[in-house]
């Protein structure tokens, strides 16, 4: 049974959830686990269950892992936001292996920021990584937001929620301004705008439920690419810019 890591915002705890730890009412309990990414290892501690869903990892997380490995240079001088981070796993990866200036992100709820914290300084990653706390679809914090990449993974479970991320996706990239007057321009660098969202989808879900997130992206002025492999990049249409 796949198990799930990373979670949509506003989820519900009646919402049909897949989770093979067992549950407490009153006392979080925790599963901890070495996870083998491109390269070494990640000791990381995942919640036995969690109400938002931002519990264990899923086999997705490695393959996306392994995707970036071999398309670093898409990645590589980025300044990064994860959506929907979980356990931090992904992010912590990639600070280790590329040095990535990343930040984790997840739904506005302490136990999840908390969790990420213990795994980065689990990983020797410290001071921990800078977490934005954000529901998907309620205003975000950061006004003029900076970071240029923004990645995910396996996070359209919820079929209710893809207005409220495509409302946040759509704000982080209109919004975006960059603080680094050194930055290099993409065409000379890389093949991926600036700002853009970067997404691995490995679950399956029925085609009319996914192409929703998809139709919903062009129809608020973003454009959706296949780079193959499952891995999606969605940027602003031209005519936004």
């Amino acid at each position: 049974m796949d198990i799930a890591l990373f979670s949509p915002s506003s989820l519900f705890a009646a919402d049909d959830d897949s989770s093979d730890g067992e549950t407490t009412e009153t006392t979080q309990s925790f599963v901890e686990r070495n996870h083998q990414f491109p390269g070494f290892e990640l000791h990381i501690r995942e919640f036995g269950f969690h109400q938002l869903n931002a519990n264990l990892l899923w086999p997705g997380t490695f393959a996306f892992a392994d995707w970036l490995v071999q398309h670093r240079h898409l990645i590589e001088r980025r300044r990064c936001l994860e959506i929907g981070s979980g356990t931090g796993a992904l992010a912590i990866f990639l600070k280790k292996e590329f040095n990535l200036d990343i930040t984790t992100s997840d739904y506005d709820d302490q136990e999840i920021e908390d969790n990420i914290a213990h795994n980065c300084i689990a990983n020797k990653i410290t001071p921990s990584l800078p977490h934005v706390k954000h529901t998907w679809g309620d205003e975000f914090l950061i006004s003029e937001p900076d970071w240029d990449l923004i990645i995910a993974s396996d996070i359209l479970l919820y079929v209710k929620q893809y207005p409220n991320l495509i409302k946040s996706l759509a704000f982080l990239l209109k919004t975006y301004k960059s603080k680094d007057t050194n930055v290099v321009s993409p065409l000379e660098y890389t093949e991926l705008p600036r700002p853009v969202f970067l997404m691995s989808w490995r679950r399956r879900i029925g085609k009319e439920d996914e192409s929703l997130f998809f139709t919903g992206c062009e129809e608020a002025g973003l454009e959706v690419k296949h780079l193959g492999n499952r891995v999606y990049c969605i940027k602003l249409r031209e005519t936004n810019r």
